[in-house]
């Protein structure tokens, strides 16, 4: 049978080739990184910052944990456009199977075909060579992947892994690695330039140790007051200075409360956004009292922060 034109070393372990993405790329430092990141306006420490160096130069997967909202995915997102490489998202969820992300064959397609093939004459080993070929392979993310066709290696963004069963996880293993994947009625398909992997988890569930040992692993937490403020300016640049010190302030005092859901860096950059849009340059109790739902999006923590929860917050973030 032929098949697909992708052949190449693989990535991780013993033997196989360091720095295959790196070689390409304007980082060849952690200071290189990090510049990287603060010119794409993604505020991160030096320990996020080398975490990525060490991925990209060891050529091995990143899996970066943390609540959701602070800034995970977004990193596969910056890091694809450092890179100046293809973004390829895998969205995660419940019931994901090989057909949704690796790959599935064009049923319809191979039918139409098969009609074709036996009115021209062709005996079954010819047909069963024919329909099980590359051109009727629907190729989903993980498969993409994997093909950079002679260009630049992709990023492959596999968002949210807590959310899959756990046996979308064993479909990974072979792919992480070694970055091939094995369809049997082609073979095994191997990427010539192994993507950047990065993979997200808000930690609904524990990950396997299994895929857990193919990766780098990093924790992204909730970021301090500081930083927080770092981070309203970088990716709000119209923000007036002063709002955004009483926006991180205020923040900051929201998550040390008894919430359902804290609210996340995300949560933090909308409600920004929401109070310039109604013209806003410092905070007040109005403006706090008619934007809360930007902040929480649970009846019980609205309820927690109207009125006198808010108003306290208010006072010391406007004091801070």
């Amino acid at each position: 049978m032929t098949p697909l034109p992708l052949q190449g070393e693989g990535r991780g372990g013993g033997g196989r080739p360091y720095n295959s993405v790196m070689k390409d790329l304007p980082v060849s430092s952690i200071e290189d990184v990090e510049r990287a990141l603060h010119e794409h306006r993604y505020v991160a420490d030096r320990s996020l910052a080398t975490t990525i160096f060490l991925a990209l130069t060891l050529d091995k997967p990143l899996l970066l944990e943390g609540e959701a909202g602070v800034g995970k995915t977004e990193v596969g997102k910056v890091l694809a456009e450092i890179l100046d490489s293809r973004l390829i998202r895998l969205q995660c969820y419940e019931g994901i199977d090989v057909n949704n992300a690796v790959y599935e064959w064009a049923y319809a397609k191979q039918m139409l075909h098969i009609r074709l093939l036996e009115s021209a004459g062709a005996n079954r080993e010819e047909t069963e060579r024919e329909i099980y070929s590359p051109q009727f392979l629907v190729k989903r993310p993980l498969l993409q992947a994997i093909e950079s066709d002679g260009g630049k290696a992709p990023v492959l963004l596999i968002d949210e892994i807590d959310r899959a069963d756990d046996e979308f996880e064993a479909f990974l293993l072979e792919l992480l690695s070694d970055f091939q994947i094995s369809i049997p009625e082609i073979g095994t398909i191997k990427a010539d330039k192994p993507p950047a992997v990065i993979i997200t988890s808000n930690r609904t569930r524990e990950i396997h140790d299994a895929l857990k040992r193919r990766c780098l692993y990093f924790w992204i937490d909730y970021p301090s007051v500081d930083r927080e403020y770092e981070i309203i300016t970088a990716r709000v640049p119209e923000v007036p200075k002063k709002l955004a010190r009483q926006v991180s302030a205020f923040i900051g005092g929201v998550r040390h409360l008894d919430l359902y859901k804290l609210p996340g860096i995300a949560e933090t950059l909308d409600w920004t956004r929401s109070l310039i849009a109604l013209g806003e340059a410092e905070l007040s109790e109005a403006a706090v009292q008619a934007t809360l739902g930007a902040i929480v999006k649970y009846q019980e923590d609205l309820e927690r922060l109207r009125g006198a929860g808010s108003r306290e917050l208010l006072a010391r973030a406007v004091n801070a």
